[in-house]
């Protein structure tokens, strides 16, 4: 069974919704938490405390946290927080985030940035804090937030799109960085029926997404043996892993490295059979070094 009995979690935007299930399910497994949230003035929303009271009343132990998650200073002091009271970080859940959707060609740059700063800088600032730690015990798991907008699209969401496609740009480095510390890096991909989506969803719809059919899968990720760089969809009790992968690709001579050669071989260059996986980047490099010193001889 799993459990985090003696462990440290660190869950943002949990006072409410994803993040909520996500800090009540880890604390009902034995984990301690930092309910982190937006504040004002330094002061835990009234929200944050409730979950806090919902843990503390169940047995558990918690403490309030009012980061914003954009403010790096704010993400050190609350990691430095949960050390000075704990001694140790295990477990972060990046989930705060924000919706400011509009299409491309009316979205302001404000709200471009903002999105990005809460979703995007918010990870890596929450990250980036309780990484060290981690690295020095030598053990963390950490779990990224992504959305399917931003590993399939979705129209008037240009903002947030770009943001949840870079979770997978960054757990798929920091999986590098984090292994010989095991330090795994996964990336969430959630439905589920919140603030943000609820007007977005039918209302038959909503009892099915439950933010609580989610939390299953983040505590998963969290686990002793839990993956890394894996991408897990979670939400009305149906769960799935996307893949990244690549065409065994195709050497063009010379003669035929052109627009209208790529055209006249793009059957085979887009073909989707023998896929592979891919390590890191230079493993691509030396993939395609490999097939041009073959065809060169």
């Amino acid at each position: 069974m799993t459990r985090f009995d003696g462990q440290v979690a660190i869950v943002t935007g949990a006072a409410r919704g994803l993040g909520r299930a996500h800090a009540l399910g880890l604390a009902a497994r034995g984990a301690k938490l930092l309910v982190s949230d937006l504040g004002q003035a330094g002061h835990p929303s009234d929200a944050a405390r409730a979950v806090v009271a919902e843990i503390t009343e169940a047995g558990g132990t918690a403490l309030a946290n009012a980061a914003d998650v954009a403010d790096a200073a704010a993400a050190n002091a609350a990691v430095q927080q949960a050390l000075n009271e704990w001694g140790r970080v295990d477990l972060l859940v990046n989930n705060a985030g924000i919706l400011r959707d509009k299409s491309f060609i009316n979205m302001s740059t404000e709200d471009f940035e903002r999105v990005i700063a809460v979703h995007l800088l918010g990870t890596a600032n929450f990250t980036h804090a309780a990484w060290g730690a981690m690295r020095d015990q030598n053990y963390g798991r950490v779990v990224f937030t992504s959305s399917a907008s931003g590993v399939y699209g979705n129209f008037g969401q240009a903002n947030y799109g770009a943001a949840k496609a870079a979770m997978i740009g960054l757990m798929n480095v920091l999986h590098l960085e984090g292994a010989k510390y095991d330090i795994r890096v996964n990336t969430l991909v959630p439905s589920a029926a919140t603030d943000m989506t609820r007007a977005l969803l039918p209302a038959e719809a909503l009892e099915l997404l439950a933010p609580e059919n989610v939390t299953p899968a983040v505590l998963f990720l969290c686990g002793r043996d839990a993956p890394s760089r894996t991408i897990l969809s979670a939400g009305a009790g149906v769960f799935n892993v996307t893949h990244i992968q690549e065409g065994p690709g195709v050497y063009l001579p010379p003669a035929d490295r052109t627009p209208e050669g790529i055209e006249a071989h793009w059957a085979a260059i887009s073909a989707r059979d023998a896929l592979e996986d891919i390590g890191n980047a230079l493993a691509q490099t030396q993939k395609f070094l490999q097939m041009a010193m073959r065809q060169e001889g």
